[in-house]
């Protein structure tokens, strides 16, 4: 599965590089010798799990149908193609994909949803497509990576 959700990602405008690029982003104050090798392979593993496959597969078509008028309603096809600042339901699908790698993913997602930084902000940011669900999955999921990776790499301390 996590070669079809590359697949839709590229579709989309997202490469793998601009996923490492983004966890190194996170992680690079923190972590000294960042491996891109190791970040995605994390990356392959998040993108394996069921709950992010099936978040990365609900988002991307609902923001396909939006761009083809494809909602039952118009007045929420309007909400979700223009991001409103008060529809929160693409958030909630990225924090499912957060809520597996704990709170310092939770954490990066806010920071990431905030600064919208790399490719976060050229989705954001592109007004030809609808990206309203794909920015905050790919925020998710860099999150999530970032976290795994700090897990990884944090000093154990007894207790």
């Amino acid at each position: 599965m996590k070669e079809k959700c590359l697949s839709l990602l590229g579709q989309r405008g997202v490469t793998m590089e601009d996923l490492i690029e983004l966890v190194m982003f996170l992680q690079r104050d923190y972590i000294e010798e960042i491996d891109e090798e190791e970040i995605r392979e994390d990356i392959y593993e998040i993108l394996d799990k069921r709950e992010v496959y099936h978040s990365v597969f609900t988002g991307i078509a609902i923001d396909k149908a939006v761009e083809e008028d494809l909602l039952f309603d118009a007045g929420l096809n309007e909400v979700i193609h223009h991001d409103e600042g008060l529809y929160g339901v693409d958030e909630v699908l990225a924090y499912g994909i957060c809520n597996l790698y704990g709170s310092i993913a939770l954490t990066n997602f806010g920071y990431v949803d905030k600064v919208k930084p790399g490719i976060i902000g050229r989705l954001n940011d592109d007004t030809n497509y609808c990206h309203t669900f794909l920015d905050d999955i790919v925020g998710a999921i860099v999150a999530s990576a970032a976290s795994k990776l700090a897990h990884t790499h944090i000093r154990k301390v007894d207790i």
